[in-house]
């Protein structure tokens, strides 16, 4: 994969963690105030600082991109059936589960290119 992909894959991710953390937050003002809401601010709140350090170099962002979002997924999905989502709750674990492919996907390019 040439620099310019890996980078527009990158920055796609941190476009796309960036939003669902966005509404994560805002979803505050949609629902009543309870710990499953709580847990979802305070994942947006993770979900924006991996989004503004997916903008720059580092690899560790890349690793805290593939797990935290797949853990809110499962914490999402362990906690409610999926046939009681809203769109914008799917809209949020379809757009965790494309940053995690990828981070993932950037990071395995980043392993293999051959540093300068």
């Amino acid at each position: 994969m040439s620099p310019e992909n890996t980078v527009r894959l990158r920055n796609t991710a941190a476009t796309l963690i960036t939003a669902c953390g966005t509404s994560h937050i805002a979803e505050l003002w949609l629902r009543d105030i309870d710990t499953t809401a709580l847990t979802g601010a305070l994942f947006g709140a993770g979900y924006l600082i991996i989004g503004i350090g997916l903008f720059g170099q580092s690899r560790f962002v890349l690793f805290l991109a593939i797990l935290l979002p797949m853990a809110g997924v499962r914490l999402a999905l362990n906690n409610v059936p999926i046939e009681s989502f809203n769109w914008l709750g799917l809209a949020q674990i379809t757009s965790a589960c494309l940053v995690t492919i990828l981070s993932a996907l950037v990071l395995y390019a980043v392993r293999h290119q051959p540093s300068t």
